[in-house]
């Protein structure tokens, strides 16, 4: 599982919250790698190729079977990109709390009565934010597992409210909390759980 930080971030918040150490409590054989964003990565989309080039091609390479985008905030805006943009390969998609937009794009999906009825009309290459809902809201053809999880509290809860209801209900976790780490690691743990206990 190859992990996307939030902006201002590092590799090393992973570890301090203790998403490795919630693995290896359970022996899930599960391989974690962070990875580093700079916040340039926010103004261009070098991050995507460099996604696929210098880790899941690697990770496939190397013989996982399984590789899963997982990203935290601003790092979940990235994963999604990832899979939207068909960039590379992957098998699962592990979203907490991710940021999905702007207030504007997200008040447009909401007043068209939801994903399913909202239409978003031609996209321009820089235009990420709506190409990855364009991608959720055509997601019935996507077999490949996206989980989302979120605190109840968190500043972009409307947003993930309304990514859940384009997800099977099973792969959505709530709880307390907002936009924090440990709200993240208890959510974290609750998808190790349900995937692989």
């Amino acid at each position: 599982m190859i992990w996307l930080p939030g902006a201002f971030h590092a590799p090393e918040d992973f570890l301090d919250a203790g998403f490795d150490t919630a693995v290896r409590r359970r022996g899930i054989p599960l391989d974690l790698e962070f990875a580093q964003l700079e916040l340039e990565h926010v103004a261009d989309r070098r991050i995507i190729g460099a996604l696929a080039r210098e880790l899941v091609a690697p990770a496939r390479a190397r013989g996982c079977a399984a590789i899963w985008i997982a990203g935290i905030s601003l790092g979940g805006l990235f994963a999604l990109d990832y899979v939207a943009s068909a960039a590379g390969d992957w098998d699962g998609l592990c979203l907490l709390a991710p940021y999905l937009g702007n207030r504007l794009l997200i008040t447009e999906i909401l007043g068209a009565g939801g994903v399913a009825a909202w239409q978003p009309g031609p996209l321009a290459e820089a235009e990420e934010e709506r190409r990855i809902w364009r991608f959720v809201r055509a997601r019935q053809a996507q077999p490949r597992p996206i989980h989302l999880g979120y605190g109840r509290d968190d500043r972009f809860a409307a947003a993930h409210a309304l990514l859940a209801q384009a997800l099977p209900r099973d792969d959505v976790h709530t709880g307390p909390g907002g936009h924090d780490w440990q709200t993240w690691l208890t959510l974290w743990e609750r998808f190790l759980e349900s995937r692989f206990t």
